[in-house]
């Protein structure tokens, strides 16, 4: 029974040359390729308006509101004023400042203590 009905879908069918099979497949990788290529440029095009729309609104503000430039002095560090709620220096050894600055707010986490409260002297990396 199942060997006359493969056999009947057989003869119904339309038979492929490998030419034709491979010109039917490029045809339809470019069409897939070309969809792509025409979503990539309406996603570009979108973010570059929303972009210039953001650049725009960013330059009313800055022309709303008034610039006020401030020269910093350069003090020495000797005088320099503290924070307030700062504990002073921290000595860093072969550890960068930002690695330094999450391992001091861990351990104020799991101190459950405020930051401006602990003291940390120095922070060494154990090799």
């Amino acid at each position: 029974m199942f060997n006359n009905i493969a056999l009947a879908a057989e003869n119904v069918g339309d038979k492929l040359s490998i030419g034709d099979a491979a010109i039917t497949a490029i045809f339809g990788y470019s069409v897939v390729f070309f969809g792509l290529v025409i979503l990539m440029v309406v996603l570009y095009c979108t973010g570059a308006y929303f972009k210039s729309k953001d650049a725009k609104a960013n330059a009313a503000t800055e022309k709303s509101a008034p610039v006020i430039k401030e020269t910093p002095t350069a003090a020495p560090v000797a005088e320099q004023k503290l924070a307030p709620g700062s504990a002073g220096h921290v000595k860093l050894y072969d550890v960068p400042d930002k690695e330094a600055a999450m391992i001091m707010a861990i351990v104020a986490d799991k101190l459950q203590k405020p930051l401006n409260e602990l003291h940390f002297i120095s922070i060494k990396e154990v090799k």
